[in-house]
């Protein structure tokens, strides 16, 4: 039963009790009224005490009708909130698909294609479901502002540097970072729609596989390179040659940069891993770390962001210094619970709430 039909079950009970409450009210003033000023007889003191329960218990009848009344209106005003949130929702997603539709079809690629990639092939026509990733992307990695207030700590690993590659450059939010940092860079998306945004902000970004992209590069004539949020896409024998690949065309000493989500924090795989059906396999901090040092990479450092929010996080229990210093056989029960509890506490975050992401950062022997 939806909230309305309830709104108007309980609707109905209120006015049927309403008439009955108001039927023994006038009973019981017509038995006052025939009594005013003269002694009762048993027969009379009988009849109104009677009149008298009557009333008072369909008081009791109204007064619930009408918290039930009340109660199920509240409700229904809630479910009708709650879709029109979701009426909100649904419209928030498709105008977002919508508005990257019109931009692919309207060919807003007016800008012409930056002199590095001139000798590759214009972009296809983004796929509708190209321009449903981006759209995907816009709901929930995050507008581009705020990726680019993240990917922007790592500009400093580049500093100085040129030629550096952007792996799977996405919307172009790390290329712009690079690009304001002095820094030169190019990119490569197989996401037409991506490519076609990226070109708009006048970002150098070829349309392709980033595989293909490196293995046209000379060897050791890149600066750096990175790709956030990349590689959870690929396969595993993928990620090994493109590993390998950066090895041969990264000069020596140039950073390559590898950020992903964290699949050893649990919230992280459970949340913003398996919600992208396009990820193929995560990849565990400590496999990262050891297949860049097996290729030959050397500093390889694990940087972890994005930490869960403490508010997320499980609580601990703080015990009170008196009842900690009490002898009490109840007192040191209590502290022992409380150690049980802050002792799990601590290991379930240590699983669970750590952080949503982490990068491995290198450097080419």
């Amino acid at each position: 039963m939806s909230a309305a039909d309830d709104l108007e079950k309980f609707d109905r009970e209120r006015r049927d009790a309403d008439a009955r409450y108001n039927d023994a009210l006038t009973a019981f003033d017509r038995l006052v009224a025939d009594t005013r000023g003269r002694p009762l007889t048993p027969d009379e003191a009988d009849r109104l005490a009677h009149a008298l329960i009557v009333y008072l218990q369909q008081i009791t009848a109204f007064v619930d009708t009408k918290d039930r009344a009340l109660a199920a209106e509240i409700g229904a005003r809630i479910a009708s909130v709650a879709g029109a949130i979701r009426d909100i929702d649904e419209l928030r997603t498709r105008l977002g698909v919508m508005q990257r539709q019109l931009k692919a079809v309207a060919g807003q690629p007016a800008m012409p294609p930056p002199s590095a990639a001139a000798d590759s092939p214009p972009p296809r026509p983004p796929a509708v479901d190209d321009v449903v990733y981006v759209g995907f992307e816009d709901a929930f990695r995050g507008s581009d502002a705020s990726v680019a207030s993240r990917v922007a700590a790592y500009v400093p690993i580049f500093s100085g540097a040129s030629d550096v590659v952007d792996l799977g450059c996405g919307r172009g939010e790390m290329l712009a970072a690079l690009r304001a940092g002095g820094v030169t860079a190019s990119g490569v998306d197989a996401n037409a729609a991506m490519v076609a945004v990226a070109r708009e902000r006048g970002l150098d970004v070829q349309h392709g596989d980033a595989l293909a992209f490196l293995q046209a590069r000379p060897d050791e004539s890149l600066g750096g390179a990175i790709a956030t949020q990349v590689i959870e896409h690929l396969q595993p024998a993928y990620l090994l040659r493109l590993i390998d690949t950066l090895a041969r065309k990264l000069r020596p000493g140039a950073p390559v940069v590898l950020e992903t989500i964290n699949a050893a924090c649990w919230l992280a795989f459970f949340s913003s891993y398996i919600r992208d059906i396009t990820h193929v396999r995560p990849i565990h901090p400590e496999t990262l770390q050891y297949l860049l040092r097996a290729t030959g990479f050397e500093r390889v450092d694990i940087r972890f962001s994005a930490p869960v929010p403490d508010d997320v996080r499980m609580k601990t229990i703080d015990v009170p210094a008196p009842i900690l210093a009490s002898s009490d056989p109840t007192h040191a029960a209590i502290v022992q619970v409380a150690h049980a509890v802050n002792a799990n506490a601590a290991i379930l975050n240590s699983l669970l709430f750590t952080h949503l992401d982490y990068a491995a950062v290198a450097y080419r022997s």
